[in-house]
């Protein structure tokens, strides 16, 4: 039975966040960004505190860890996922989600900066192998780039990609250790929440909501209540039955899965040298991050 469950939760975190992507894309058709990610955000943090008065588990954390919180919540989900959902109004689901797959890449050398990890041949093989493969997404699209909206639809995402990077290494410069991540996830939900549905309502410039349609306010509940908490919880049981480096394996097929339902489900074309750049990304990644216990059968607790 426990079998059965880490199963079930590694394929419903590398489902659903493989979906993420595609879920996004959808519901920013007829809904102003902004308002998708903030209202995501603010119905997640509704559902964690229902979950957590069920628990009779909420609690005022202490401003200390409040304002970890809120650090990382503006980085991480403010700046992230904000600007990544903006980006998906101008960017093809399947290129984000690829673009995005070099996250890694960022917070490795940002850690190798800072001090937090050394730099090694087989990391310079894994960066050019990287960089090869952002060479191919634009090879035969660099005069995309002459188009404004589609420049700063990259230009968001790079700064979304610098956000997660950011929030990754403050977590391990910090080393902070969470006592109740779900307490914790509630403050970084509602705060970001908010925020961003004032920046929806400032920046938006027609939400006209009687234009959203049925199909992009299902996509924006799915990335609520999906996307944002069963994935978590998923990812976190994952986490309790095997290592972080195993479970870690997850990214490389959520971008994978991202990309095909892009083409299955959106008809968004994908090029030869889009599937090279794509083997080259997520291989280039995996050596970064290649470690030996990947692929352990040893068990955690």
């Amino acid at each position: 039975m426990k079998d059965f469950k880490l199963t079930l939760a590694i394929l419903t975190v590398a489902v659903v966040w493989g979906t993420t992507f595609l879920s996004i894309r959808v519901a920013v058709e007829t809904i102003p960004a902004w308002f998708v990610a903030g209202i995501r955000q603010f119905l997640a943090a509704v559902i964690m505190l229902f979950i957590l008065l069920y628990r009779k588990q909420f609690q005022w954390i202490g401003w200390k860890n409040l304002g970890y919180q809120l650090i990382f919540s503006s980085l991480m989900l403010i700046m992230a996922n904000g600007l990544t959902t903006v980006a998906e109004e101008t960017l093809t689901s399947s290129l984000t989600s690829l673009i995005s797959a070099t996250s890694p890449i960022v917070v490795f050398l940002g850690s190798v900066a800072i001090g937090l990890q050394k730099f090694t041949v087989r990391a310079m093989l894994g960066l050019f192998m990287c960089f090869g493969g952002i060479l191919f997404i634009f090879w035969d699209g660099i005069n995309d780039l002459a188009n404004p909206d589609y420049r700063f639809g990259i230009l968001l995402l790079l700064f979304a990609i610098a956000g997660w990077a950011s929030g990754t290494i403050f977590t391990k410069k910090m080393n902070i250790q969470s006592k109740n991540i779900s307490l914790n996830l509630f403050y970084q939900f509602a705060f970001a929440g908010i925020i961003q549905i004032i920046f929806a309502l400032l920046f938006s410039e027609n939400y006209n909501f009687e234009n959203w349609s049925v199909k992009s306010i299902s996509a924006m509940l799915y990335l609520s209540l999906f996307g944002s908490v069963a994935a978590f919880f998923a990812y976190h049981y994952a986490l309790t039955k095997v290592s972080p480096v195993q479970v870690s394996i997850l990214a490389y097929i959520n971008t994978i899965i991202s990309i095909f339902l892009s083409w299955l489900i959106l008809n968004e074309e994908i090029s030869a040298k889009f599937i090279i750049a794509a083997i080259l990304i997520i291989l280039g990644v995996f050596v970064i991050n290649y470690n030996r216990e990947m692929f352990k059968k040893q068990r955690i607790g």
